[in-house]
């Protein structure tokens, strides 16, 4: 009898668990993506952006307004308010001045800019990929990276005139060393083990190349690609103060002129919101590259 009771125990005990209530079961349920800290489910927008982040953005950009409100009537002399500089720019819509000088420096932007990119991420890839590439270049990249661009901006006019190509020239090199030397990173920040493990399942290195390396580059050249814009717009303007007839920098140089204060934060919100519109296009690419890359 005894030895029934002993074998039959662990019988009864795996009849009770498999009956009994899954109390553990949420426990061991991962918890869903929108899901916050105490487990609640956070609201989004159709376009996936998060109610909270919305929220935030907003509350933000009227923070920043009450700011600027307080800092107008602050008794500082000739410092313009919001309601001014609106209506400062929608004359300058209505007249086309604004609208002719963002398309003039977007123009400039954009074919310094995409030209730069283009050349960057091939010479960083050459560069990551072959050592002896990388100590020809390396050395160069390094000493022209410690020249600021606006520094070569008297010299490219003095060499190439006071046309288009000075300014594309000088947005190109700023764009250019921002993104070669973050291509450069990406490349050589690659996992071995993960060059290794294509490497032992037969993979030749073009197949490496192709399926490693440009996947796990990819996060690493669009944030040098966003640190290019930035240093884009940032070249653009000085090159228009210096030498231009028209553009966003040449339109503030002539309010400078004039003590135009409205008219120059007008041209510095144009710059802000194309250059932050860019950037965040840039970001959802960056997204949409990266989807597999860990997020927190």
């Amino acid at each position: 009898m005894k030895q029934h009771a002993t074998s039959t125990a662990p019988a009864r005990r795996t009849a009770r668990s498999e009956n009994a209530p899954m109390t553990t079961g949420a426990a061991l349920d991962p918890t869903p993506p929108t899901a916050g800290r105490a487990g609640n489910p956070v609201r989004r927008l159709p376009q996936g952006i998060s109610l909270r982040g919305f929220l935030l953005a907003l509350s933000s950009a009227a923070l920043g307004l009450l700011v600027w409100t307080v800092l107008a009537h602050s008794g500082i002399q000739g410092f313009p308010g919001p309601l001014s500089v609106l209506s400062r720019g929608w004359e300058l819509i209505l007249d086309g001045v604004l609208l002719d000088d963002l398309g003039a420096s977007l123009r400039r932007v954009l074919t310094g800019y995409v030209i730069g990119v283009a050349l960057a991420v091939p010479v960083g890839f050459a560069m990551g990929w072959y050592p002896i590439v990388r100590q020809l270049i390396d050395p160069w990249l390094q000493f022209f990276r410690m020249v600021p661009p606006l520094a070569v901006i008297p010299l490219a006019i003095v060499l190439m005139g006071i046309g288009e190509t000075p300014k594309v020239f000088v947005i190109f090199l700023a764009a250019f060393l921002s993104s070669v030397v973050s291509t450069f990173q990406g490349v050589v920040s690659v996992d071995p083990t993960l060059v290794n493990a294509a490497r032992v399942l037969g993979a030749k290195d073009s197949r490496v190349f192709l399926g490693v390396v440009v996947p796990a580059s990819t996060p690493f050249i669009l944030v040098g690609m966003r640190i290019g814009l930035g240093a884009a717009w940032a070249t653009v303007v000085a090159a228009e103060l210096i030498a231009a007839q028209s553009g966003l920098g040449f339109r503030m140089q002539q309010a400078q002129l004039y003590y135009d204060l409205p008219t120059m934060f007008v041209q510095l919100i144009a710059i802000g919101a194309v250059g932050l519109v860019m950037d965040r296009l840039l970001l959802l690419a960056e997204h949409r590259l990266t989807g597999w890359q860990e997020r927190r």
